[in-house]
């Protein structure tokens, strides 16, 4: 069952944070996950999400996400990321 990141970020530093997405684009390509969503034009047409940057990524199953999200190579773009931007990370299981 695939496994799904969800990822609401508030950039700070654009320019620090721009350094950071190749890094994490790679670490997510090296663990088989791929972009769904990264960044697009958002609409909230319900309650009230912040406008934000909007990521959601998809991994072959759950475990897959957690092993690039804990992985050396993600921990490395963590820390580029660090100062640039704040959120939110969720994994969720496929239906």
């Amino acid at each position: 069952m695939a496994g799904y990141v969800i990822v609401n970020v508030l950039v700070t530093d654009p320019e620090q944070y721009e350094k950071y997405k190749p890094l994490a684009a790679a670490a997510v390509a090296q663990y088989g996950g791929r972009y769904l969503v990264r960044g697009g034009a958002m609409e909230c047409v319900e309650g009230n999400w912040p406008q934000r940057r909007i990521a959601v990524l998809e991994f072959p199953t759950v475990e897959d996400a957690r092993r690039w999200y804990f992985s050396p190579e993600y921990e490395a773009a963590k820390r580029v990321r660090a100062g640039a931007a704040t959120g939110d990370f969720i994994i969720v299981e496929g239906a």
